[in-house]
């Protein structure tokens, strides 16, 4: 019976943004293939992916009568209607990237979107596996009142043998998508946990 009453629940809404724009990006690769898993074998959970590419540059004055750029309102209302997020964080210069810190920035104006929703950050890339992008995506995220799940942890070392992800930047590891799946059912857990303290 318990089981029954958890299916009645809708299924809880993840937007997912990437740091980087490439198309070919192995962290855009990360979330398509986490859509994937969610589609195939996690239920009551939906990925969404949000682009932030069309976002204009961070600029107060393109904020009118108390209204953001459309494309800005756009996002906005995407990140607000999530439960919960999922960040695929590349790691440039021992940060995570321009295009997602201005797209964190935007839905960080008043009121603040992200405020008192569960994360969780996955990455792709050399050395550290973007390990520093997503620390320090946690620091900010103190501010933004973000609660990051603590564990599993994915750093993905992309350019080491075997070979993690094909020339399209799709996820081809069968022991990454395992580690991926982890991480989703821990996020999935902890939001259902927060919302069940509501």
């Amino acid at each position: 019976m318990e089981g029954a009453g958890l299916a009645m629940k809708p299924a809880i809404k993840v937007a997912a943004l990437c740091g980087s724009l490439r198309r070919a990006s192995s962290n855009r690769g990360l979330i398509r293939s986490a859509i994937q898993l969610c589609d195939e074998s996690i239920e009551g959970m939906k990925i969404e992916y949000v682009d932030i590419a069309p976002l204009p540059f961070l600029n107060t004055d393109l904020e009118v009568d108390g209204k953001f750029p459309v494309p800005v309102e756009a996002f906005r209302r995407r990140i607000r209607g999530a439960d919960a997020f999922l960040f695929a964080s590349p790691e440039y210069n021992y940060s995570f990237t321009g295009p997602l810190k201005n797209a964190i920035d935007w839905a960080s104006r008043a009121p603040n979107a992200w405020a008192d929703k569960p994360a969780a950050i996955v990455s792709a890339g050399g050395n550290f596996g973007g390990g520093r992008s997503q620390y320090h995506l946690r620091q900010v995220g103190v501010f933004l009142d973000l609660h990051f799940i603590n564990k599993p942890e994915l750093f993905v070392h992309a350019f080491q043998p075997p070979s993690k992800f094909d020339s399209d930047g799709n996820l081809i590891d069968p022991e990454i998508r395992e580690r991926l799946k982890q991480v989703l059912l821990s996020l999935q857990a902890f939001t259902l946990r927060l919302q069940n303290k509501c």
